[in-house]
């Protein structure tokens, strides 16, 4: 039976996360202090001591990860214990702090805490659903093996269109360059091939050309443009070139699925690993708002 992170070891750091809890909560409960119930009661110290040793131990990860010859324990458990742990410091530090905030260091470092630790949660959501996506997106090809078949359809659909007619060139050609994978961030999640303004002066060709023929021009999707155009054209080739126009069409037509998959495919992986962008140096700037808080604790105590 597959065993996730969030199921690693019959969930065993989801019961220590919860008994942890339970006993925070009994301790909040059963604690009478002299005043409103604050970060400077006895109570209070024990749980910041906690949840300071949990975030210094949590932001580990991040080194346990990369040391791959290494008997403490696998990374899945490592994480595993990662997100409930994580987790549970949000109930821990509103206990340790008695639910009192203000414009000060200790509220910073709590919402930074929340921040980072929310960003967890998107990142957990991520890794559990993008990589089936992208195995089933794949259909059991890799991104390397995609992007060479799109390599050898160009250059066959080049060598195909040379026999064909130079406008038939000049379209596969326009495509070609103007088929870009990946690129900037916001390019790889809208999950584009880069193609779209060839074929937005393709269209404005092929609109022009059939009102000048006296034919209403009929709408059309980006994707379908240039096979519309190699159509088009086909209206006045001989059997042989239509022929290798429907072959053209054919590998076109392929080129264009797998196009679509490897952006999609950049895009999935992009999702993955943009929210570590945030979650990893507002960890570390936490770390800096943790040594202030404590410093100012013990400064003013």
């Amino acid at each position: 039976m597959h065993d996730s992170i969030l199921t690693y070891a019959k969930s065993r750091y989801l019961w220590i996360s919860i008994v942890l809890c339970v006993v925070s909560i009994a301790l909040y409960v059963w604690h009478d202090p002299a005043v409103a119930p604050n970060g400077g009661t006895w109570l209070g110290y024990t749980l910041g001591t906690i949840a300071a040793l949990l975030i210094v131990w949590l932001m580990l990860f991040g080194i346990r990860k990369r040391s791959y010859a290494t008997n403490m324990g696998t990374t899945r458990g490592w994480l595993s214990a990662h997100i409930y742990l994580g987790t549970s410091l949000i109930l821990i530090t509103l206990l340790h702090c008695g639910f009192q905030f203000g414009w000060n260091l200790h509220t910073f470092a709590l919402v930074l805490m929340l921040i980072v630790i929310f960003s967890g949660f998107f990142g957990v959501y991520a890794y559990l659903r993008y990589p089936t996506l992208m195995t089933r997106n794949r259909e059991s090809a890799t991104r390397d093996a995609m992007l060479e078949e799109i390599g050898e359809i160009d250059q066959n659909a080049l060598n195909l269109a040379d026999g064909i007619a130079p406008e038939i060139h000049a379209v596969v050609l326009r495509s070609i360059e103007n088929t870009k994978l990946g690129g900037g961030v916001m390019t790889q999640l809208r999950a584009r091939d880069g193609s779209d303004i060839a074929i937005a002066k393709i269209r404005s060709a092929m609109e022009q050309r059939e009102t000048q023929l006296g034919a209403a021009p009929a709408p059309m999707q980006a994707g379908q443009t240039m096979l519309l155009m190699v159509d088009f054209l086909a209206g006045r080739a001989d059997d042989k070139q239509a022929e290798a126009l429907r072959k053209l069409i054919d590998m076109l037509s392929r080129k264009r699925s797998l196009a679509t998959r490897v952006a999609r495919d950049i895009q999935y992986q992009a999702i993955m690993e943009i929210w570590l962008y945030i979650h990893v140096p507002l960890s570390v700037t936490l770390l800096a708002a943790l040594i202030g808080h404590i410093v100012s604790v013990f400064f003013y105590w």
